[in-house]
């Protein structure tokens, strides 16, 4: 009986947490929501306000972002463990990204809401970000000694991780040929293996993690070696809640086993009386 009542209260405990973490979870998106108006209306009025501001640049922001994620992911980790410095005159080194200043300037504080780093304004979505960005703070872009990292991406295999229809297409065995050679003078420049032990490493890790795979052959696939393990939201939501139901797990266990010892007790008693009752 007494172990229910305290089964009751646990389940009780954790329907209560449930419940509160569902309600802040449902005002907050109804905040995002209600804000979202707000947002679009104010990058609406940024474009309409200057349009004088509004600049364009030959070089593809997303396809850009790819392929430094694509170098942070599967290349950067076996940098960092190496402790090489990748030199300036590398197309990889993050001063030659047009964009690398705007993106270290994007906060992204929760799933819909961004801020801008220069003037800590905010938005719901990177489109809306990247937009105010081009706008207000094109003057930040190092456009005269910087370049278009999307340039690269026939050679990081940008078009794969996107899953576009350039990777499920008809292998090019000219367009193989094209990038192959793009990623081999890329490892040449940024991994001279004459600069040591280190970089020579890096440089055949780079053929195989990105070279290798610009064949036609089948069974070749970029990024063999792996890259940084990212938890995702629902992990690391699994994790806390494991966290939070831990303990009341050993509370339930250890309940349950004081209430067998006394019921054990119990009837021995019980037993020992019904001898004596028989004995006299």
């Amino acid at each position: 009986m007494k172990v229910s009542c305290a089964l009751f209260w646990v389940l009780l405990l954790l329907l209560t947490q449930t419940q509160t973490i569902l309600c802040v979870f449902a005002a907050a998106q109804s905040f995002h929501l209600n804000d979202k108006g707000l947002n679009e209306n104010g990058a609406s009025r940024d474009l309409e306000k200057d349009p004088e501001h509004t600049h364009e640049v030959h070089c593809s922001r997303e396809r850009s972002r790819t392929a430094w994620n694509i170098i942070d992911k599967y290349l950067m980790p076996f940098v960092e463990r190496e402790r090489y410095v990748i030199p300036k005159s590398c197309r990889l080194h993050p001063e030659n990204d047009i964009f690398r200043d705007h993106e270290e300037h994007k906060v992204k504080v929760d799933v819909n809401e961004w801020q801008c780093g220069y003037c800590k304004k905010g938005f719901l979505s990177e489109e809306f970000i990247d937009k105010h960005l081009e706008t207000r703070h094109f003057n930040l872009l190092n456009i005269s000694s910087s370049k278009c990292l999307a340039d690269l991406c026939g050679a990081l295999h940008c078009d794969h991780v996107l899953n576009s229809k350039a990777s499920r297409s008809k292998c090019n065995p000219a367009a193989a040929v094209r990038n192959r050679h793009l990623c081999e003078s890329i490892a040449d420049a940024c991994f001279p293996p004459s600069q040591g032990s280190s970089a020579s490493r890096l440089h055949a890790l780079f053929l195989q993690q990105f070279c290798d795979a610009h064949t036609c052959a089948r069974g070749r696939k970029p990024f063999p070696r792996g890259g940084r393990k990212e938890r995702s939201l629902i992990y690391m939501a699994a994790s806390i809640l494991t966290l939070m139901l831990l303990p009341l797990f050993y509370v339930v266990v250890f309940l349950h086993q004081s209430e067998m010892r006394k019921d054990s007790q119990e009837l021995k008693r019980i037993s020992r009386l019904r001898r004596k009752t028989k004995a006299s």
